[in-house]
């Protein structure tokens, strides 16, 4: 696995123009729906609360479009990150596992029926955040005391090969058809049907652990330069991986609870921006933040748009846009190579 060293020169305007671009989209996605409004008129019954469609602005379409944003912005902040730390640019969220707990223990509760009387909206969302606990702790117990990254991606496969496992052996003993679909449905991944309290349950989570991860530029930039390059320049690579691995689970784990099983954002949004920050791993940090919340909140507005009986779940979307581009990106290095 090699990584390439970032580029010095003057600060990208990158992140600026995401930004725009952004702010732009989520008050267009404010005007998709049953009843389509333009920009204006989103943004004159957002202050109207009293009115039914005020009530549909600021209830449905507002809680959707941040957590689209919120749950984007953090896959691609954790896909850049860790393809920063193992410079594999292959890697994503995905490959610690916590996607596959937080999936594990969302399923365990609706296999179980938790949410049938009462009714707990956030029972799915906590179970997943078990679910990635779970998953994390389990990978710095397998990793152990050894700093090599080898030993993070192995513990990583471990963990994510028994996640996927375990939900398959869920969805095989599954009580009736009906649950399986339920179980079936949500892995598919998706923003819609959601409410504040999602929002406010993976908000302050995601927060921190993007904190936490954008605190790990520098870190990222020496590790660019190679292993004894970086420890040479007074970086703890334990410090920098315990930092990474929380960070990571923080924000993939409440990301998975809240919206399901949604994969390629961390994958795809990383290799388009790299070249456009210089290849610096710190830039690339905010810049694929941005890109990931802009990504994903095109596709949920993509399957809004779609004209189908039934929404497109957003998962199935970003993997139909995403395997495409890797395949290009194969054709891509093969026609490179020499």
């Amino acid at each position: 696995m090699t990584g390439i060293a970032p580029r010095s020169g003057r600060p990208s305007l990158t992140p600026l123009v995401l930004a725009a671009v952004l702010a732009a989209s989520a008050v267009l996605s404010l005007g998709i729906g049953t009843v389509w409004l333009s920009p204006w008129e989103a943004a004159r019954w957002l202050f109207s609360p009293d009115e039914p469609m005020g009530i549909a602005v600021r209830e449905l379409r507002l809680p959707r479009t941040l957590l689209a944003v919120v749950v984007g912005g953090g896959l691609g902040l954790a896909g850049a990150a860790l393809q920063g730390y193992t410079r594999n640019p292959l890697a994503d969220s995905g490959l610690l596992g916590i996607n596959g707990g937080a999936a594990l223990g969302a399923v365990l509760v609706l296999y179980t029926g938790f949410l049938t009387e009462p009714r707990f909206v956030l029972a799915i969302p906590l179970g997943g955040l078990a679910g990635a606990a779970a998953a994390t702790f389990l990978i710095a117990w397998l990793a152990g005391r050894v700093r090599g990254i080898q030993t993070l991606i192995l513990a990583g496969v471990a963990v994510s090969a028994l996640a996927a496992a375990l939900t398959s052996l869920v969805l095989n003993f599954s009580p009736n058809p009906y649950a399986a679909r339920e179980i079936v449905m949500w892995l598919l991944g998706s923003v819609a049907d959601r409410g504040w309290e999602h929002v406010g349950f993976a908000a302050p989570f995601m927060l921190a652990g993007a904190l936490l991860i954008l605190s790990c530029g520098r870190g990222l930039q020496a590790l660019a330069l190679g292993s004894d390059t970086a420890a040479s320049l007074g970086i703890s690579l334990g410090r920098l991986r315990a930092a990474l691995i929380l960070g990571c689970a923080l924000v993939v784990g409440p990301a998975t609870a809240a919206a399901g099983a949604i994969g390629f954002v961390g994958l795809v949004v990383p290799h388009v921006l790299r070249p456009l920050v210089g290849y610096d791993p710190a830039r690339l940090l905010v810049a694929s933040t941005l890109g990931g919340a802009l990504l994903l909140l095109w596709a949920d507005i993509l399957v809004r748009l779609l004209p189908v009986e039934q929404e497109l779940k957003l998962g199935v979307l970003t993997a139909l846009l995403g395997a495409p581009f890797f395949l290009w990106l194969i054709f891509r290095l093969r026609r490179l190579a020499p």
